[in-house]
């Protein structure tokens, strides 16, 4: 009985928040700038508006901004990163890295400067090994690397690695596994989703034997390799940053119910329905889709789904970790704290460098007397020797 009673609220507490999502949409953006600025300025940071902004019309507006609130949703201080270490180079998946960042050019900017792309190359390429070689218990996958260089094309190099860092230990936790086991078990969900939604599409589906391929590289880097069009992918990044880790397949569920008529209109035959789904038309309507994701995660939420789609929600990582991170998130402070703190510890350091350098430097003085005096006696007996030499000499030959 408490069970169901708990579930209950959290659906109605759900409910209230995606209520309180759709009533920001009537902002103008210059009310949404400043709304966003506001919250950043908070002490603590309103996280949880912080999602709400994030997740609602326009999400967080542009890439300024974006480097701003993205270390914010994934509770990242960006003044207290680690250094790079040196061997990256050494890692098991360093060529293979290399080779799918080499195949990448179509992720960055049209018309950007070879020597500027060749860079960020070398830059995607460290920001992959560091999250590997700190965490030795993740696997690297084909399609991670479209994922860390969205962020690297809006953060700098250290940035990025911090935000991918933080997001391969909880929203793709389940895709880093040795195996693909979980990345599948997440896919399962979309037939669920669409059975709900529109039962007579799953039907002809599952008739032609379909299947999820045509969306796996949708959720394992977060559409980043099939959207053409940048705004789009980083707006989808401030919503699924703001959202739990199986938004993603509810998203892909969204867009295979927009084009539901282009699919009934198909010849009932896997290879045609797969050709067709897996190319992402250019202009799709993304707020639109946004919001149908939001709708059909508070409909069928993962955990009703659970049994049909095979899949053990306590057994998914990243919903462990992203619960762990959310509750951890309520509790940051501003940049302008975490500069000021930054500057203090610079500060303290600075001075403790002074007092070992004037100690130093004191050593120095003692060892330079210590010598001119040694040095200064040793002159000293060496001339009285010499002056006694000669008083013998005047002795001797005086006699």
């Amino acid at each position: 009985m408490n069970s169901n009673h708990n579930s209950e609220k959290k659906t109605t507490d759900t409910k209230s928040n995606h209520e309180n999502y759709r009533s920001k949409d009537d902002l103008t953006k210059k009310q949404k700038v400043a709304a966003i600025k506001k919250t950043l300025k908070s002490d603590p940071v309103d996280v949880d508006r912080l999602r709400q902004l994030a997740i609602s019309r326009g999400g967080l507006i542009n890439d300024e901004l974006r480097r701003q609130c993205w270390p914010k949703l994934l509770n990242v201080n960006i003044y207290g990163i680690s250094k790079k270490p040196e061997n990256l180079k050494e890692h098991r998946d360093y060529n293979q890295v290399v080779l799918d960042v080499a195949r990448s050019l179509k992720r960055f900017p049209p018309g950007m400067r070879d020597e500027q792309r060749l860079v960020l190359q070398d830059q995607l390429i460290d920001v992959i090994m560091r999250v590997l070689v700190k965490n030795p218990e993740l696997h690297y996958y084909q399609g991670y690397h479209d994922i860390c260089v969205t962020f690297l094309l809006i953060v700098s190099e250290d940035i990025a690695f911090a935000l991918v860092d933080q997001l391969s230990t909880n929203h793709l936790r389940d895709f880093m596994e040795k195996t693909m086991e979980k990345t599948t078990k997440i896919l399962s969900y979309l037939y669920p989703i669409l059975g709900k939604a529109n039962p007579e599409l799953r039907e002809f589906m599952e008739l032609a034997e379909t299947g999820t391929i045509f969306c796996l590289s949708w959720l394992i880097t977060w559409f980043g390799h099939v959207l053409s069009d940048f705004r789009h992918v980083v707006r989808l990044y401030d919503f699924f940053l703001a959202c739990h880790p199986m938004m993603p397949i509810y998203v892909a569920a969204a867009i295979v119910l927009y084009r539901q008529e282009e699919v009934l209109q198909c010849e009932c035959d896997m290879a045609m329905i797969h050709s067709l789904l897996s190319k992402i038309p250019d202009g799709l309507p993304y707020e639109q889709l946004i919001s149908k994701a939001g709708d059909l995660y508070l409909q069928y939420p993962p955990e009703k789904l659970e049994q049909e789609a095979n899949l053990q929600l306590k057994k998914s990582q990243s919903i462990t970790n992203y619960k762990k991170l959310k509750l951890s998130s309520r509790s940051q402070e501003p940049d302008s704290v975490l500069k000021a703190r930054r500057r203090q510890k610079l500060k303290e350091q600075q001075e403790r460098r002074l007092v070992v350098m004037n100690r130093q430097e004191h050593g120095s003085r003692l060892v330079k007397v210590t010598v001119w005096a040694l040095t200064a006696a040793v002159g000293v007996a060496a001339y009285a020797v010499m002056y006694a030499a000669t008083d013998l000499n005047h002795w001797w030959y005086g006699h």
